[in-house]
């Protein structure tokens, strides 16, 4: 075996014993595999001369007749053939992912030297380089309709309607008086056209920095919503918010109604009833009280195993009422490195609502703080829409000079930010943090408050979550 393995015409002359005479008759030779007979290819379209041990362990396998088992070419072997003993096998495979690893290795060094003299490589690379994550993948409606429910961008339809505008006015002839007026402007002096330029380059405003890409930016409402949710959207300032939380009936989470008195500024926790056998006020009758005594939102807290499960928000006098689920309660005591809220009045961030249902959750939220944040405290709610699941935090930041093995903020295009270069921004989460689903949207207060066809303006359903990248807020 070993003297067939060295010397290829030893190989041959092992074929002609088992009856084959020439190499063409070697594509007939049967391999016994598991009770079937298959034709050997592979080995003759290559010149003896060039065979290396590899080929020859190969064709000296095949043509062992006896044999019941094929042998098994695997591409992740270090050998061109399985072995059948496991602990072979298993060195097999540890050869294989170790050679792998330094083929990486040694690919990401040498990357890494042509990128330090050449910067740009580096830059091409990561342009290229871009996951494909679900919310890249993104999918909208093939429609223009901004109403309750529609699946649509509501900041790039507004674009693509201001450019439909721009471009029927371009297309309009220029009126009479228009033209007059060019003719007259053209027989100004030349100096008074360099004079109006600099004006308007001395009032122009300086360019801002990019904003963030999931921002929200409640300018874009559609004014459909407007019309159909007058208490909510309004051309006056908003009141102060004064909240009256609130528990599911029979419940025992008043540990969790006063941390949420500690969430939201301005707000009161009142007891369902006075006792377990004391009258059951339902949810009109506390909007009634609560609507008397200047409340403007109730939070509603819904219970399950001693655990929250539910919010409700109510937007007084008359709705409308969100009703969401909650999930991964967690409170701030219980979070590592957590610290002590104050009662400063928080700043709100607000990301990614970006369709006509998102925008209309964004702003039953913005109605529970107030419009004027303490800065002095140094405290920020956020509220991060992703793929319609709300992740509600509360942190404390501070400012400080970077570290050296800290990188620099980063701006959406992927560059360092300019200006900041030196600065970070340390966050000390304060709890409590949850997870929000918008589950239903009443017209007024609750279901049994809403009347009319559209008494129910969106509900959750399972099919909704059919298409994975299609999303409601």
């Amino acid at each position: 075996m070993l003297d067939a393995l060295k010397n290829p015409t030893k190989i041959l002359r092992f074929a002609n014993s088992k009856g084959v005479d020439d190499r063409n008759d070697l594509e007939s030779l049967p391999v016994r595999t598991s009770g079937s007979f298959q034709p050997c290819y592979g080995f003759i379209k290559l010149d003896p001369c060039a065979w290396d041990k590899n080929c020859c362990l190969k064709l000296l396998t095949s043509l062992k007749m006896g044999s019941r088992r094929k042998s098994l070419n695997s591409s992740k072997a270090s050998l061109p053939f399985k072995s059948s003993n496991r602990l072979k096998r298993q060195e097999l495979h540890v050869n294989r992912k170790r050679a792998l690893e330094t083929t990486r290795r040694d690919e990401r060094f040498k990357r890494k030297r042509e990128e330090d003299k050449d910067p740009e490589l580096r830059r091409v690379r990561l342009a290229r380089n871009i996951p494909q994550t679900i919310e890249r993948k993104r999918v909208w409606d093939d429609t223009n309709d901004d109403t309750l429910g529609a699946c649509v961008d509501v900041e790039q339809l507004k674009r693509n309607r201001i450019e439909v505008t721009e471009s029927i006015q371009q297309d309009e002839p220029p009126d009479k008086e228009n033209e007059s007026c060019d003719l007259d402007s053209m027989l100004d002096s030349e100096s008074e056209d360099e004079d109006s330029e600099k004006k308007i380059r001395a009032h122009s405003p300086a360019p801002s920095n990019t904003p963030s890409t999931t921002t929200t930016n409640l300018d874009y409402t559609p004014s459909s919503l407007a019309l159909k949710f007058p208490n909510l959207f309004t051309d006056t300032p908003p009141p102060s918010p004064k909240i009256l939380v609130t528990t599911s009936l029979n419940s025992n989470l008043h540990h969790q109604a006063d941390l949420l008195c500690t969430f939201f500024p301005n707000s009161r926790y009142i007891r369902r009833s006075s006792h377990r056998y004391g009258y059951k006020f339902s949810l009109r009758e506390i909007a009634k009280f609560a609507a008397q005594h200047e409340y403007t939102s109730i939070i509603l807290l819904k219970e399950d195993q001693k655990k929250p499960t539910g919010l409700t928000i109510v937007h007084l006098p008359s709705g409308p009422t969100f009703h969401f689920s909650v999930a991964n309660w967690v409170e701030g005591k219980k979070l590592p490195g957590h610290g002590n809220p104050t009662n400063h009045y928080p700043e709100l961030i607000l990301n990614n609502f970006r369709t006509p249902l998102g925008l209309l959750t964004a702003r039953i939220f913005l109605t529970l703080f107030p419009p004027q944040p303490e800065f002095q405290g140094r405290q920020v709610v956020t509220l991060h829409n992703q793929r319609d699941y709300i992740f509600v935090r509360r942190h404390r930041y501070v400012f400080r000079e970077k570290r050296e093995t800290e990188k620099s903020i980063i701006g959406p295009d992927g560059k360092a930010m300019k200006g900041v270069e030196d600065i970070r921004a340390g966050l000390q989460e304060l709890g409590p943090r949850f997870t929000l689903k918008l589950r239903r949207v009443d017209k007024g207060i609750g279901r049994a408050g809403s009347e009319g066809i559209d008494a129910v303006q969106w509900q959750w359903k399972a099919g909704m979550e059919k298409t994975r990248t299609k999303f409601n807020l």
